[in-house]
């Protein structure tokens, strides 16, 4: 009798130990008024189509006293607006300053960008260097009307549902962020949003596994960049000087495939005021608060001769080969014409390097105005 006992209480004892060492399932449905919401912003509870809801126009809800790695979201949601970005925040660090964000614009109902997908570093979106599969894609979305939003997230992936509950409307194949766990949050950028019926169930942790591309042939992928500085306050044309060049403290950073360096993820993002999205005419003024960070590297080459220089960029570059400006250009949201976007890609532009036999010093001077900072270089050979 006392053997059994003992093996009985042992047997409890495993089994409570085992439940304390791995994270309990929690499963909650948060009503609209709960106290549980911490309201940011242009933020409220109102009653809206016959339902308690949290309105947000410019706000977040964000969700106290939880925690999610891997988890399911649901809510339903309503907009009257015409125009507008609202979704989920998720994996929100405890600084709050990175964090995966995924978002519907119904302005762009049933074009490939109405979803998004993008990582939030250092407070900075990066939409424009992360898009096409993955992090864009199209889907109706209905105008002031209930409908469900569901988003599975299951280690360094997650899905988005909207109103079809058994096929996904957006598949992340890879978040970016690096955040394995976090708050979760409603969140509006503009145009007015409901949102009713929120409820969240934690799930058991999936293996973390990456699916990055693959880094193409002849990327420029290791790099030193400098500190941000001003970007009003530097002649960007001109080239840094020796001495100011060994005064720097240079970092050593790495490009992620297929070759972006996404400079968000080692500086805190700047946050201009960029008057040209709303006045092309003055597309070609200052922009307060521009910053700007210097990349350079190393190109050896075995004879003098001239390559091709691929380069994506976010948002003002000028290139500067062996001490000298060889050319600037400009890429931002709304600067080419008031329907461009600016997204990232190595055909943005090219730049011809002539080269000298030996070390050659690439050094790129960037600006950023909104929708992330970074870049991504490839060389080519000139065909004969």
């Amino acid at each position: 009798m006392y053997r059994k006992a003992r093996l009985l209480h042992l047997a409890v004892f495993i089994f409570l130990a085992a439940s304390f060492a791995r994270p309990q399932a929690q499963s909650l449905a948060v009503p609209a008024d709960s106290a549980r919401w911490d309201l940011e912003g242009q933020a409220k509870i109102a009653d809206y189509q016959g339902r308690k809801s949290i309105m947000l126009n410019g706000g977040a809800a964000v969700l106290k006293d939880l925690e999610m790695r891997d988890g399911v979201i649901d809510v339903d949601v309503s907009t009257p607006a015409k125009r507008g970005f609202f979704g989920f925040d998720f994996r929100i660090d405890r600084e709050g300053a990175n964090y995966e964000e995924v978002y519907l614009r119904q302005h762009k109902s049933g074009l490939p960008d109405a979803m998004q997908y993008t990582p939030v570093l250092n407070t900075g979106r990066n939409w424009q260097l992360y898009n096409g599969p993955g992090f864009t894609g199209a889907v109706d979305i209905p105008k002031n009307e209930w409908f469900h939003l569901r988003l599975e997230v299951t280690g360094a992936q997650a899905k988005l549902y909207v109103k079809d509950m058994d096929k996904p409307a957006l598949v992340m194949n890879d978040l970016k962020s690096g955040v394995q766990k976090g708050q979760v949050a409603l969140f509006d950028l503009t145009g007015e949003a409901y949102f009713s019926n929120f409820q969240v169930r934690t799930t058991p942790d999936a293996p973390w596994e990456r699916h990055l591309p693959a880094m193409p042939p002849n990327t420029l992928s290791k790099w030193s960049i400098s500190p941000a500085y001003d970007g009003l306050a530097r002649n960007l044309e001109r080239p840094l000087t020796e001495a100011e060049s060994s005064a720097i403290q240079w970092q050593d950073v790495e490009a992620e495939p297929p070759g972006l360096v996404v400079l968000y993820r080692y500086r805190v993002a700047p946050h201009p005021v960029v008057t040209f999205q709303s006045d092309f005419s003055t597309r070609l003024q200052p922009q307060p608060g521009m910053k700007v960070i210097y990349a350079r590297t190393t190109i050896d080459s075995d004879r003098d001769q001239v390559k091709r220089l691929l380069i994506g960029y976010s948002d003002d570059v000028s290139v500067f080969l062996n001490g000298q400006i060889l050319w600037r250009g400009r890429s931002a949201q709304a600067f080419r014409d008031p329907g461009f976007l600016g997204i990232v890609n190595p055909e943005n532009d090219a730049v011809y390097l002539p080269l000298k036999k030996g070390r050659n010093e690439l050094m790129l001077g960037l600006s950023e105005l909104g929708g992330g900072w970074g870049f991504i270089c490839r060389l080519e050979d000139l065909q004969n």
